[in-house]
């Protein structure tokens, strides 16, 4: 039986698209998915430490900055006699595009020098990031000797992977498992420094690193009374950092990959969520975004890649993806994502409304123009007025929006609704896109406007009309209609996706914020995807139970943009709690399991971290609790926080706002302290919405 290997207690650097996983003692063994990546190929799978034929005994580890990680080991073989340990390896990681490089630093307090041999073994399997997500072993590919102290793999299909560990005797005797030695003295007082380093040249592919090592966003000085807030954003900045990437096809642009180490490449809806949640820092990372997806816009009309004129692409990869279930397959570039063309369109809006250069804005328009007909001419297949998926190629993905897993759109009884389906978070997200784009065409002096005002319009009645249910509690919307336009019943988190989007009205958005804030979907540490009412609930299934910390984020801010600040802070609580219990890194998805008394959180086994979306979550949770509402091109940021905060008091140097530097600071009550900013704009708030004009720095 093969089994997804699991990750939860792996140690885990990455520099896009190189990534190197490790057990929590630093040592890579041939097992599961540790190993060094990239662009998808395991170029090495083991890395294996001892001395004296001893492994070393790691007594702590953990990240140390962007693409780095540290170990320390003891090595009590070879110290003095006593209690004290008096030998120590200093084990450090660091990942580079192409390469990892490790320094194994050594040091003692012994009396007299220790003399040791140390010894890693090492191997390369050349496997498939496809084949190791599946839990399927690669076979050594044998190695040869190079020089004196350096190792070299090849393949047939041009991957070459050179090792060099200088000062190191290099073993080939079995070519398969080879090993590097060192016979070293370490002196009381001072270091040994030994080490080696890997590079990979692996045939270009779709996706590799930016073009430049500058992250695209300000680095913001967060102060709160709640300390578990500044922490989160700071390890979410250094994660975002290691997942930037940019595209073969448009390499001036930088994009982030939506998650270590399964989806390190480009993804539509993830990187344009992830894009959306980092705007308070800047518009760059957005405007990179939308033009790296824009230059792979679909244009005809293929069932194999779900490629259709206007449509913005699901994933990018350098071949073919063997997903494992019955012979389904995704091709390099392929389409298969019903939400990602109206999330492009709303993006390049916000991006607009926060101070993206409107002449960059402006060459954009001709997509969004595309992306907006996609959505009548072929989103809504079946001419209904609503936006439905279904996999026509037959060996894509069955279902097509963010809970894209086979058993996502579920009745309540537990068994599966059949498609075509059409999601209700989709039609929140078209909505909104119909609007920002009406908004985008009239101020630019382009036709279309209230053509798309009238369309949002009739989607927002025909909504009213066919996806509200109800059970004893009351109304609320289905997730979605089956292929018989049937309200599928179950309570779900896609529900919140719909606040803030304009497709409901006041009344309706308080329904599903009430339902949204009830036990059965909070867990304590975020918001559940399925309720626990619901028959196929389980807290560790994948989109069935589990958290997912950018799906309580986006609801976070759909709650503070609707006026629902209490249900707001209640779920802002609960992922500050889960990035406390997490080390402050938010991986792709956890347990929904209750907090309960002991406040315990149960991992997903083989959830992704870093995730690009998760990351940026940590960004939306502190703009919902600053309350930003800009509007760059009249002039305007109105700022309106939830009462009362959900940080308590908090303070942020370091924003941006239409390429100025924005401060913002709030009371515990959410009252307005200070709002600072660099551009002349003027600021709306709360019962003044005249509003007062900022001073220019």
């Amino acid at each position: 039986m093969h089994l997804q290997p699991m990750l939860h207690d792996l140690l885990v650097a990455t520099m896009a698209p190189t990534q190197a996983w490790s057990a929590a003692d630093g040592q890579i063994r041939a097992r599961g998915a540790q190993g060094c990546y990239h662009a998808d190929v395991r170029f090495l799978s083991r890395a294996e430490v001892s001395v004296g034929g001893r492994e070393p005994e790691a007594i702590a580890s953990g990240s140390s900055g962007t693409g780095s990680v540290e170990v320390v080991a003891l090595l009590r073989t070879v110290d003095s006699p006593g209690a004290d340990p008096t030998v120590q390896l200093h084990r450090i990681r660091e990942v580079r595009p192409g390469s990892v490089r490790e320094v194994l630093e050594l040091t003692c307090a012994t009396r007299e020098p220790v003399t040791l041999s140390l010894e890693v073994a090492v191997a390369c399997d050349l496997a498939d990031m496809d084949q190791v997500k599946q839990g399927r072993s690669g076979t050594n590919v044998p190695a040869r000797a190079e020089g004196d102290h350096g190792l070299v793999w090849e393949d047939t299909a041009g991957t070459r992977v050179a090792l060099r560990a200088h000062g190191a005797e290099v073993d080939v005797i079995d070519p398969l498992a080879p090993r590097l030695v060192w016979r070293a003295t370490v002196t009381p007082g001072a270091a040994t420094v030994l080490g080696w380093e890997v590079v990979a040249s692996v045939p270009s592919g779709l996706v590799g690193p930016p073009a430049t090592t500058v992250p695209e966003w300000a680095v913001p000085a967060v102060t709160s009374d709640d300390r578990r807030l500044p922490a989160l954003v700071d390890q979410a900045l250094a994660d975002l950092a290691g997942l930037r990437m940019s595209a073969a096809f448009a390499p001036d642009d930088t994009f982030l990959a939506a998650g270590a180490p399964w989806f390190f490449t480009l993804f539509g809806r993830d990187s344009l969520w992830a894009a959306r949640m980092l705007l308070p820092l800047g518009t760059e990372l957005a405007a990179g975004t939308l033009r790296v997806l824009a230059a792979r816009q679909g244009a005809v009309v293929d069932h194999d890649t779900a490629e259709e004129p206007g449509k913005i692409l699901h994933e990018v990869r350098n071949k073919s993806v063997d997903l494992g279930d019955g012979g389904r397959a995704l091709p390099p570039v392929y389409y298969g994502t019903v939400d990602a063309t109206p999330l492009w369109v709303c993006l390049l809006h916000d991006a607009w409304r926060w101070g993206m250069p409107a002449h960059e804005v402006e060459a954009l328009l001709p997509a969004m123009e595309r992306a907006l007909a996609w959505m009548t001419d072929h989103g809504d297949a079946d001419g209904d007025g609503f936006l439905e998926y279904a996999d026509l190629g037959g060996r894509g993905l069955a279902n097509q929006g963010w809970k894209d897993s086979g058993d996502s759109v579920q009745w309540r009884d537990g068994s599966l609704a059949a498609g075509p389906i059409a999601l209700c978070e989709v039609q929140g997200y078209a909505h909104e896109a119909a609007m920002s784009g009406a908004e985008l065409l009239e101020a630019f002096g382009r036709p279309g406007a209230e053509r798309w005002r009238g369309w949002a319009a009739d989607l927002a009645s025909r909504f009213r009309q066919q996806f509200w249910v109800h059970d004893e509690r009351g109304r609320y919307p289905a997730i979605a209609l089956d292929a018989n336009k049937r309200p599928v019943d179950t309570v779900t988190s896609n529900i919140g996706h719909l606040l803030g989007t304009g497709l409901l009205d006041p009344e309706e958005e308080g329904l599903v914020a009430g339902r949204l804030a009830s036990p059965d979907m909070d867990s304590g540490f975020g918001l559940r995807t399925m309720s626990t009412e619901s028959a196929g609930y389980w807290p560790l299934r994948y989109h069935g139970g589990s958290v997912w910390a950018h799906d309580t984020a986006i609801v976070v801010a759909g709650l503070s943009r609707s006026g629902h600040g209490e249900i707001a802070a209640q779920l802002a609580a609960g992922l500050l709690a889960a990035g406390a219990a997490l080390d402050y890194r938010l991986p792709e998805l956890y347990s929904g399991a209750d907090r309960g008394a002991s406040g315990m959180l149960v991992p997903y086994p083989a959830a992704c971290r870093p995730q690009a979306w998760s990351a940026t979550a940590a960004v939306a949770v502190l703009s919902a609790a600053l309350g930003l509402r800009p509007d760059v091109p009249n002039g305007t940021l109105h700022v309106s926080p939830p009462s009362p905060s959900p940080v308590g008091a908090v303070r942020v140097d370091g924003l941006r706002l239409g390429g100025g530097s924005l401060t913002v600071a709030v009371d515990s009550h959410g009252g307005i302290v200070a709002v600072e900013a660099e551009t002349n704009i003027r600021i709306g708030l709360p019962g003044d919405m005249a509003g007062v004009r900022s001073a220019t720095r």
